[in-house]
């Protein structure tokens, strides 16, 4: 888990419409980054749908949504496309960014071990620094808890 209070590690990544979105073109606002292991998976759609649902609350506290994952630029146009979503998905297939961000991490499951995304968020203030983390994310209320914490922040 990343510091608070530490530099957001720097980041250029496509979207899913293969534009490249880098930190440094976000200096000046609040970033909610938020990792996912997969596209059209059931915990990763309900947190996709709810940040979706929730954005123009988001942007009124002028903040940007942004979900990383491994899975391609194509992928996520599929994604978002079939679940309507209005959020804006990085594509790390080199993953390097999930490495810098300390979420690329071995995990268990049925007894196989194997790498994989640990579902994290950050947010990122206006100045580029790690203003808040959550770690092993559990989806149910995650993004009310986020947008509480940003709230907090701003205050």
């Amino acid at each position: 888990m990343l510091e608070i209070g530490t530099k957001a590690p720097q980041f250029c990544l496509p979207n899913q419409d293969e534009t490249e979105i880098c930190l440094r073109d976000l200096s000046g606002k609040w970033i909610v980054l938020y990792f996912y292991p997969k596209d059209n998976t059931p915990g990763c759609t309900t947190e996709a749908c709810d940040f979706t649902a929730t954005k123009d609350e988001f942007e009124s506290m002028d903040a940007v949504i942004l979900g990383v994952s491994p899975d391609s630029p194509k992928k996520h146009r599929n994604f978002i496309e079939k679940k309507n979503l209005g959020i804006t998905l990085l594509s790390d297939e080199d993953k390097q960014m999930l490495e810098s961000y300390g979420v690329w991490q071995l995990k268990k499951m049925c007894g196989k071990e194997y790498m994989g995304v640990v579902r994290t968020t950050y947010i990122i203030d206006p100045d580029g620094n790690i203003a808040a983390g959550w770690e092993k994310v559990k989806v149910k209320g995650h993004v009310e808890a986020v947008k509480e914490k940003l709230k907090e922040l701003q205050s």
